[in-house]
């Protein structure tokens, strides 16, 4: 038993070292994933304010709804308000998936990095929605020799997503409901017309 959970631990290792070998610029592209993992975390969470150390101060966001996010300040208000205990959406669950590795640049003091991601929101009544969106970020590695994101954009495909679909529902809806609404004082008008024209 031993030898065999030995025999595993040594696989594993290997086939890391192995990695590690192959993939250029290592350890940064693994400090880069660690930025990914404390935005994910600390939005799935709910502790927003847990991703602030991995943004630069000088950070450059816009979000799925466009927003325009500035400072760390903005981030903080914008979580607050729309996931905040009077916010308008009760959870968000968020997954980044690259693309590729992060393209660095040549004194490796910033990289370009873009992905696929999935974003699940809750509202206050319990539905959820889920979006799926592009992202492109570009990292920087600032004075103190972190890497942090210094500007972030993400979109979504607005004629494809379930938000717009549930809209035109209710739209679909409220035309079927006004047409039946319609055709009904027709007919009741059509009766009343031909009621007086018996008693003439």
């Amino acid at each position: 038993m031993f030898d065999k959970l030995l025999l595993g631990l040594t696989f594993v290792f290997v086939s890391w070292a192995a990695h590690a070998v192959e993939e250029p610029n290592h350890e940064v592209h693994e400090e880069l994933r660690g930025v990914l993992k404390v935005i994910e975390s600390a939005i799935n969470s709910g502790d927003y304010d847990k991703m602030l150390p991995v943004l630069s101060e000088q950070i450059r966001a816009t979000p799925v709804n466009q927003e325009f996010l500035g400072s760390h300040g903005e981030v903080s208000r914008y979580f607050a308000k729309w996931f905040g205990k009077e916010g308008y959406l009760s959870k968000l669950e968020i997954r980044f998936t690259p693309d590729a590795l992060t393209e660095l640049s040549a004194d490796q003091s910033w990289g370009l990095v873009t992905g696929r991601g999935v974003e699940k929101y809750i509202l206050r009544d319990g539905r959820p929605y889920e979006l799926h969106t592009r992202w492109t970020a570009t990292m920087a590695k600032e004075g103190d020799g972190r890497w942090r994101v210094r500007g972030i954009h993400v979109g979504t495909d607005f004629l494809n997503n379930p938000i717009l679909t549930e809209a035109e529902q209710s739209l679909a809806k409220v035309a079927a409901g006004s047409l039946g609404g319609g055709v009904l004082a027709g007919l009741a008008i059509a009766w009343l017309i031909g009621r007086r024209k018996k008693k003439a």
